[in-house]
């Protein structure tokens, strides 16, 4: 019978990766019920729409990632599929895109747009309410659109993207502003936190701040670098 000395099951044990225990409760309860089965031509008109902010601007959006050829790009909450279609020519065909979504119809309204304009280095993932689902170090980048604050475990879901990304990887998000006594009455229900809260929450989870580019009206730019170690 072999027999480990303390001093060598101590060190073990204090290599071993410690496993954050899982976000006890939503920030947000509900906020993803319309979500569950979307009517996706419906979605595809309220997201794909003259006058949405993110749609007008979603040119000037991808090319502020500065994307590369061959980037791995991860799109997480990617809905109606509207970014990917930007998103694939970008990284070109040695690139990979990959679009997560928490509605099995926006996932396979995403292989179906795949299919059908030949973005072949596009995968579409259904993700989960705590994780993206992608594998540990998969991706550069991770991309969000007015999605942050449909997380209603952001503490799991951070992790979760913090694994998928690569040493020095970047998480981006763009998302509503909410300012308490200009933002409207449904921005003021509908999201859960402001610019600087979001900041917070995300560094904590391991992420710092690197650009919070003035780029929208409605909506901020902000981009994270992944800490490692």
């Amino acid at each position: 019978m072999v027999r480990f000395s303390p001093f060598v099951i101590a060190a073990v044990l204090a290599a071993a990766p410690v496993q954050a225990p899982a976000q006890a409760r939503s920030v947000h309860p509900g906020i993803n019920a319309p979500y569950r089965h979307p009517d996706v031509a419906g979605s595809v008109r309220m997201f794909e729409s003259e006058g949405r902010e993110v749609y007008d601007r979603r040119r000037d959006i991808v090319a502020a990632l500065g994307l590369k050829r061959g980037m791995r790009v991860a799109d997480v909450g990617a809905g109606t599929g509207l970014f990917v279609r930007l998103l694939s020519p970008a990284v070109g065909p040695q690139g990979r895109v990959y679009a997560v979504d928490i509605a099995p119809e926006f996932v396979r309204n995403i292989e179906r747009l795949a299919r059908q304009e030949n973005l072949a280095n596009v995968e579409a993932i259904l993700g989960g309410e705590r994780e993206a689902k992608l594998a540990p170090g998969s991706v550069d980048l991770v991309f969000t659109s007015d999605t942050y604050h449909h997380f209603e475990y952001p503490q799991d879901m951070l992790a979760s993207i913090h694994r998928a990304l690569s040493p020095g990887g970047s998480l981006v998000v763009v998302d509503y502003q909410r300012i308490p006594g200009t933002s409207s009455a449904w921005i003021l229900d509908h999201v859960r936190a402001g610019k600087e809260a979001v900041i917070a929450e995300i560094e904590a989870a391991g992420f710092r701040l690197v650009e919070d580019r003035p780029l929208l009206r409605d909506n901020y730019f902000l981009r994270f670098r992944r800490l490692d170690g």
